[in-house]
């Protein structure tokens, strides 16, 4: 009879609802940001196109709702970047691990200011090595010492992941890293 009582006071009614968390997408253009947010959305990989302003997704997961604004990495748009940061909760950084020299380069100066950027630079950070089945990818370790990303980040929680449209489940695993950081920074004690 008491198992009956504890059931019906704690199993009824609705799931509690999954925290969401506003996320900023960046990435130079054909770094696969708009694939990788498409698939893990379920979305048909056919049709894609790359953006050309920004775009907003919700990215459904199991313990949280990620409404990830993304960001076209074309040029003349990543000069307006920034007016799209504020609100943001965390970031994703795409990088195309088989870029030419210059275009890594150009990453690496799009990816250091926003790292040091004052609405981004407290905010969790994932940074996807992308498209790691290309012959001409560079590994997690190459890209870490290329972008400087030990001394740079130092003191900030970021984590940096290879991926693959082919392996989702890996793509999927480092977001639930990134949601897990964010769900630290909900329970972290406010600073007076």
């Amino acid at each position: 009879m008491d198992y009956l009582c504890f059931r019906a006071l704690c199993c009824k009614g609705p799931p509690p609802p999954r925290p969401e968390y506003d996320l900023v997408c960046i990435g130079l253009t054909g770094s696969g940001k708009t694939s990788l947010l498409s698939q893990l959305c379920s979305e048909s990989p056919e049709n894609i196109v790359s953006t050309t302003g920004f775009s907003i997704k919700a990215v459904p997961f199991q313990n949280a709702i990620l409404n990830v604004k993304e960001l076209g990495g074309a040029d003349n748009i990543r000069k307006y970047w920034s007016r799209y940061y504020q609100g943001s909760q965390g970031v994703i950084f795409v990088l195309e691990s088989a870029f030419s020299e210059d275009d890594l380069k150009t990453a690496r100066n799009e990816l250091h200011p926003a790292l040091q950027h004052p609405q981004l630079c407290t905010l969790p950070f994932l940074i996807l090595a992308n498209h790691q089945d290309k012959p001409a990818a560079r590994s997690v370790q190459e890209i870490k010492k290329y972008f400087e990303l030990e001394p740079l980040a130092r003191g900030k929680r970021w984590i940096l992941k290879p991926c693959s449209l082919d392996d989702m489940e890996a793509v999927k695993d480092s977001f639930s890293l990134l949601i897990n950081l964010l769900e630290e920074r909900d329970f972290e004690p406010s600073r007076m």
